[in-house]
């Protein structure tokens, strides 16, 4: 299941450290070290060790970038994020921290000679040359995530507030009870039991000779029940300061229990930092409005907006507001894609934005008046992040493929091409094998054309027969771009001797909303026929073998549904955090409005039509359909997909007499994060199709 605020998960082990920043239980320091390849194989090990370079920071005068990269231990079972520092066009590259946590947030500071950061849940200081560490703030609980006004006197940050009632706030006498009160919904999210919630505060940053400080700040919603960021996945990306530091503009779902529950109306709020008054600026705007940032003059605001109240995968629109006026006007009328992550134009005269575009995240550009104009070409299969501008001619940004991870690349603005200025990996792929990708447009059964990747392994040789893998994409509204991942990896995939196919079935983005829309409500119709376009058009090629199919999420119920409608087409499955009982999903999921709109309605609604469709093709009202082989895996903490889900199916499997295994994870949500953990479900998952689909 998608979610819009996100885009990037992180993981962090948390730890307790003292106030000289050393380690209660000291940890070893992760960077990188050299790494065995043997025969050029890929592998999952190798996979989880690659530097994962991330959040490049322009300096105040545009010589020098900041950036992380964060390194794993499979051994230790974490990871640490280190820092580094080059020169604006890739030379005098340096790392300069060797932490045994991570450097989170990494900020520059002043003239560019200090550097802020975040680490073990409190703000530090150093020079930019990585000396002088000293910690800043001392704040309660600890922080998440800060941001630093435009004059950097003042600094917002994301701290935990409590939420639930605790055992002892109804009887003291009871300091060992572990129960929990519940009279509403949304009583747990995502992984976790709702006890706190984030709210943002306001400090002030003072300095005294070299030193900074920065104190406790004002709750900007203290006394309420809302969460700012949205949970599960919002930072500050949801809130910008105004240039003049006087403002904030912010998005929240002001609702909570139920209503929460159902619904998606986030609103845009601008807020006065001096007297705490607030005012909504898109009232009356039900769906999703997020991702509010403030012109380079303030006299305005650009935010993404969805329009259809409950559903979380519209067309993302990209506004402005003219704060003298109010009047609203979207800049993306007629752009059939989603926009996001916007920046604005040094100059004020527009905007850069992302878009998802037939299957590659692109780089836009728009004007006040909606002139929009594509930056990076159709021609180049990569992925590109947010944007900052480089001077006049240049865009820094970072860039990935399903082949690589991301780097941090400088774009041209007169032509789209780009220029490596990190090279993390480069090493270890010049010793690495590579895959082969091919782009297919597959006719599907309603007269259309589908966007399928298709990955082929290393020396690759059309007069031999390979196992063959259809990947099932979940949301059920993602994309399947040229983006990286280390859950579900085809450059991996590949490397163990596998054909990968990878079809943009109805439903996914970047090929227009209708082609979006047409999954809701129909899982088990166009989506399930595009899935086997794909399959009958590539078992036509002499090449492809025995077929196996996997996914995770809608992915993993597209599985459950495939076993019971098309068990003759596949040798082995298997599913990841499934949904195999739709009737069960709805009473145990959390965020209600994505199955009320989804499925059309709840299981009790079967006057209406969409709702009884879905529930009557529930996959586990085909279960004596069931023959093929079947894996079923889960995170036990995993609330949007309750692993119960995915125990039903198994059992299941197991009455039927189906050749089946399960795998739990007690500590992991929806996705698989633990370095061993990622390597354990890496082993099993090639370990279960070996079996079955190779020779």
């Amino acid at each position: 299941m998608r979610k819009p605020l996100i885009l990037l998960s992180t993981f962090l082990m948390a730890m307790t450290f003292c106030a000289d920043g050393s380690a209660k239980g000291r940890q070893s320091v992760i960077e990188k070290e050299p790494l065995e390849i043997v025969d050029g194989k890929f592998t999952p090990e190798i996979m989880l060790r690659l530097g994962r370079v991330s959040d490049p920071q322009l300096s105040p005068d545009g010589k020098k970038i900041l950036y992380g990269v964060t390194y794993t231990s499979i051994e230790e079972n974490r990871s640490v994020r280190q820092l580094y520092v080059m020169n604006a066009d890739g030379t005098g590259n340096r790392q300069i921290t060797h932490f045994n946590s991570s450097a989170n947030n990494a900020r520059w500071y002043g003239d560019g000679s200090t550097i802020l950061y975040l680490r073990d849940g409190q703000i530090w200081s150093m020079k930019a040359d990585g000396k002088g560490a000293r910690q800043v703030s001392d704040i309660p609980g600890g922080i998440s995530e800060f941001k630093l006004s435009p004059d950097q006197t003042k600094v917002m940050y994301i701290a935990q507030v409590q939420y639930a009632t605790k055992p002892t706030d109804l009887y003291p006498d009871l300091p060992k009870s572990s129960g929990r009160e519940i009279d509403d919904l949304m009583y747990r999210h995502w992984d976790c039991f709702v006890e706190t919630i984030p709210h943002t505060f306001v400090a002030d940053v003072t300095r005294s000779g070299n030193s900074l400080k920065v104190a406790p700040g004002k709750d900007i919603i203290e006394g309420t029940k809302f969460e700012l960021p949205t949970l599960p996945f919002g930072g500050l990306e949801q809130l910008s300061w105004s240039p003049d530091g006087q403002w904030i503009a912010y998005a929240c779902r002001k609702l909570t229990g139920k209503e929460y529950a159902f619904s998606t109306n986030t609103d845009i709020y601008l807020y006065n930092v001096a007297d705490g008054t607030c005012e909504n600026l898109t009232e009356g705007m039900n769906g999703y409005d997020t991702d509010p940032v403030f012109s380079p003059d303030g006299k305005s605001i650009a935010w993404l907006s969805m329009e259809r109240a409950g559903f979380e995968a519209d067309r993302t629109r990209l506004f402005v507001i003219d704060l003298a006026s109010r009047e609203k006007k979207e800049l993306t009328v007629g752009f059939d894609h989603g926009a996001m992550s916007p920046v604005w134009k040094a100059d004020g005269s527009g905007l850069y934005f992302n878009a998802l575009t037939f299957a590659l995240q692109a780089i836009y550009s728009v004007d006040l008046e909606g002139n929009i104009t594509r930056i990076t070409p159709d021609d180049l299969w990569f992925d590109f992040g947010g944007v900052t501008e480089m001077g006049t001619d240049r865009l820094l940004t970072t860039c990935q493929s399903m082949s690589r991870p991301d780097e941090i690349v400088a774009v041209s603005l007169a032509d789209g091409s780009f220029t490596y200025l990190t090279h993390e990996n480069d090493d270890i792929y010049a010793r690495l094998a590579q895959e082969t990708y091919e782009l297919r447009w597959v006719p599907t059964t309603d007269g259309l054309k589908m966007l399928t990747w298709v990955v082929y392994p290393a020396g690759f040789d059309s007069t031999k027969v390979y196992p063959t893998m259809l990947f099932c994409t979940g949301g059920p509204q993602q994309c399947l771009s040229q983006s990286w991942s280390t859950r579900w990896n085809f450059k991996l995939m590949a490397a163990q001797g596998y054909i990968v196919i990878l079809p943009n079935r109805r439903g996914t983005m970047s090929f227009g909303q209708k082609w979006c829309d047409d999954v809701s409500q129909d899982y088990a119709g166009q989506c399930i026929d595009d899935y086997m376009s794909a399959v009958y058009e590539m078992k036509q090629e002499p090449y492809v073998g025995k077929m196996g199919a996997s996914g995770a999420s809608f992915g993993g119920y597209s599985i459950y549904y495939l076993a019971g409608a098309h068990p003759d087409d596949f040798d082995a499955f298997l599913a990841h955090a499934g949904i195999f009982n739709q009737e069960q999903m709805y009473m145990m999921t959390e965020e209600m409005w994505f199955p009320y709109w989804e499925n059309g309605g709840a299981p009790w609604d079967l006057e209406k039509p969409a709702a009884r469709r879905h529930y009557v093709n529930s996959p586990h009202k085909l279960i004596r359909n069931w023959k093929t082989p079947i894996m079923v895996t889960h995170g036990e903490m995993d609330y949007r997909v309750p692993v119960e889900q995915g125990m039903a199916a198994f059992n299941a499997a197991q009455m039927m007499g189906v050749p089946s295994r399960m795998l739990l994870f007690p500590e992991e949500n929806h996705w698989i994060l633990r370095p061993q953990n990622a390597v354990h479900w890496q082993r099993d998952f090639f370990a279960w199709f070996d079996q079955w689909l190779k020779d």
